[in-house]
């Protein structure tokens, strides 16, 4: 099983805004950081997941465990609901994403157990300044 954990961050709220991917499995380790322009927070958490979904398609992968610090990202997926429909977009396409899966898992974490993720987030914020 391939574990991906993923990251958000934004200078600001609305700010600029990254993405962090750390994929685990297989023996080796895979580091992404992603500038995602200017957005809020949240919405940095949801593409952060997109994007390792993404990733995790286009490199096959089949069983994953993703995991996140966003406990908005998680109880949304958990429930295929958003109260903000704003954010209804993003959701629509991660489950879209999470149907392609053989299985698919998503927990939520502390920020502590999500350091290099949240890292390589803010790398992708300093790289896009």
């Amino acid at each position: 099983m391939i574990e991906v954990y993923v990251d958000g961050a934004s200078a600001g709220d609305p700010g600029i805004s990254g993405a962090g991917i750390f994929i685990k499995g297989h023996g080796k380790a895979e580091h992404y950081s992603f500038p995602l322009g200017t957005m809020t927070n949240h919405e940095a958490e949801y593409h952060a997941l997109i994007k390792g979904l993404e990733i995790c398609l286009e490199k096959g992968y089949q069983v994953v465990s993703f995991r996140t610090d966003s406990q908005l990202v998680d109880r949304a997926i958990e429930k295929q609901f958003v109260k903000n429909s704003s954010f209804s977009p993003l959701l629509e396409r991660v489950l879209e994403l999470t149907k392609q899966f053989d299985l698919f898992f998503i927990k939520w974490i502390p920020s502590k157990e999500n350091k290099v993720a949240d890292q390589l987030a803010k790398n992708a914020i300093l790289n896009s300044k």
